[in-house]
């Protein structure tokens, strides 16, 4: 039995047509490309920390609902703003297209749509806290430069097509195919050049390469003996730079020179106060190991991770500036515009190393941690208290002011829960029957960890042997053997501060004020 007739190829009017149409979306793709990298390149001159893509992006961040932040650090991690480029990127190709397509059919609509994504960017720099007019000038070159060459190829291409008045309809020449190409070329080379400018142009790269930090008039106390227990796999007493977490909302790492950097205590105070890079260099600085955790992590989530820090204790500077009674907050501002409300007393205390941190293990501070100053708070989440890039220090009240976070929802002060992870063996793995070594690392930072405990399959709690720990606010090592049968186990952990508060069984979200519950894996035994 013979098969029956295919589809019938489509009429020639057709297909011409259809080629005019993907022509003028590949207009729409390369004109918008085009704007997009002369704003960049513009950007790469005069004001790096702010290019309109980033300030779209950190517009995007400030709007997203606070369940979206969340699901995008929860699915993506630190990978978050890799997926928020992509989906910009696709979002900015579809439009692009559809001005084309637009433009061909209706010429100066497809003008307008891309004039009013130009817009969109003038408005999401507009409202950053570098919105200087330097800033403004490439969001408008950018998207003067999408219009013209918008224009410029869809109108070539209407008069290259056009067939007896109709809509365009004919066969794209070779002059609209060759300024199609040669603007891509353009936009290609564009690319490079705008990467190679926006290099050259960081003086804080070679500021910050140049940098030898000065050493601490108190350095770390050394790290006890006993404080790892000596199992493999377990999360490093001291984290590596680059494997330090990153949760932040910097679209684009901000590139601050530290010879141009200050740092204004402005505010409820009795003198205001403005210190320079070279100032700060010359006090006498401390060297601290403090643990640091994101108010998103999960329960056994790796948003949390333990650092040597130098810098000066933040009460030195407070202290000149002379807070006034009744102030009972201070609010830290990012060159990016993040704000952190911190307790004042957490920074006041002569007991808690709160530090303006210029350096981390012994190297300047990574620039997507804070290059050239940030600050380090125990006890608190990084949301309310670990201000990168910082330039103002406002002492204020939590009645007058608020806070980036606490304005989308999240608790005010932010203290630390205290929490424990399990960290070996890995969740969903196999291990021989027998005894089994669980291990993993607790903390409760500013009160530390007296005592961690594991249970399996729900039976009795059992003390694991705790590590020495570092200081009280650093995360500890814990481990201990359990004997596991053929089969299917759960393991559960949990830990009791200084103070002597057991962790909470209880099982909460990140939001408002950091996730509670126990770590529990399941392991399957053979």
């Amino acid at each position: 039995m013979s098969a029956g007739p295919g589809p019938l190829p489509a009429p020639p009017g057709q297909r011409r047509a259809a080629r005019v149409r993907l022509a003028a979306a590949g207009a729409g793709i390369v004109a918008g490309a085009a704007g997009v990298l002369s704003g960049e390149l513009a950007a790469g001159l005069l004001s790096p920390s702010l290019s309109p893509v980033s300030a779209v992006g950190s517009a995007v961040t400030d709007l997203a609902p606070p369940a979206a932040k969340d699901w995008a650090i929860q699915t993506f991690g630190t990978g978050d703003k890799a997926f928020l480029v992509t989906a910009i990127g696709i979002v900015l190709a579809l439009l692009g297209a559809a001005a084309g397509l637009l433009e061909l059919r209706r010429p100066g609509f497809g003008a307008a749509l891309a004039g009013a994504v130009g817009l969109v960017g003038l408005a999401a720099v507009a409202t950053r806290s570098l919105g200087a007019p330097a800033a403004w000038t490439c969001a408008l070159l950018a998207g003067a430069v999408a219009v013209s060459l918008l224009r410029w190829l869809v109108g070539r291409l209407r008069r290259e097509t056009a067939v007896s008045g109709q809509p365009p309809a004919g066969v794209p020449r070779r002059g609209f195919l060759r300024a199609l190409g040669g603007t891509a070329a353009a936009v290609a080379l564009g690319g490079v050049v705008t990467g190679v400018v926006r290099s050259a142009s960081l003086a804080a790269d070679a500021a910050r390469a140049a940098l030898r930090l000065p050493a601490p008039a108190q350095p770390a106390p050394p790290i006890p003996a006993g404080a790892e227990v000596g199992v493999p796999g377990v999360s490093d007493l001291v984290t590596a730079n680059e494997g330090f977490y990153r949760i932040d909302t910097a679209f684009v790492v901000p590139s601050v020179d530290p010879g141009s950097w200050r740092l204004a205590v402005t505010g409820l105070v009795e003198q205001p106060v403005t210190i320079t890079w070279a100032d700060l260099l010359a006090q006498p600085l401390v060297e601290r190991y403090v643990t640091l955790t994101c108010v998103s992590n999960e329960v056994g989530g790796n948003l949390v991770g333990n650092a040597r820090w130098l810098g000066w204790p933040v009460r030195e500077l407070l202290a000149r500036a002379r807070p006034r009674a009744g102030a009972d907050m201070v609010l830290s501002r990012s060159v990016d515009g993040f704000t952190a409300g911190t307790p004042l007393e957490a920074l006041t205390d002569p007991g808690r190393d709160a530090l303006l941190a210029i350096g981390m293990n012994g190297a300047p501070l990574p620039p997507e941690h804070g290059f050239p100053v940030r600050l380090v708070v125990p006890g608190l989440y990084g949301y309310v208290s670990a201000t990168k890039w910082v330039t103002e220090l406002k002492v204020t009240t939590f009645a007058a002011d608020q806070a980036y976070w606490s304005t989308r929802g999240w608790s005010e002060k932010g203290p630390i829960k205290t929490a424990s992870r399990i960290d070996v063996p890995r969740r969903g793995s196999r291990v021989a029957a027998g005894e089994v070594v669980v291990a993993g690392v607790a903390w409760a930072q500013h009160r530390g960890i007296s005592r961690v405990e594991v249970s399996v399959d729900d039976g009795a709690w059992q003390q694991a042997r705790l590590g020495t720990g570092i200081s009280r606010d650093t995360w500890y090592q814990w481990a201990a053997p359990v004997r596991l049968s053929a089969g299917r186990h759960r393991i559960a952990v949990r830990a009791t501060d200084g103070d002597g508060q057991v962790q909470t069984s209880a099982t909460a979200p990140p939001a408002p004020d950091g996730a509670t519950g126990y770590d529990i894996i399941e392991v399957e035994a053979t």
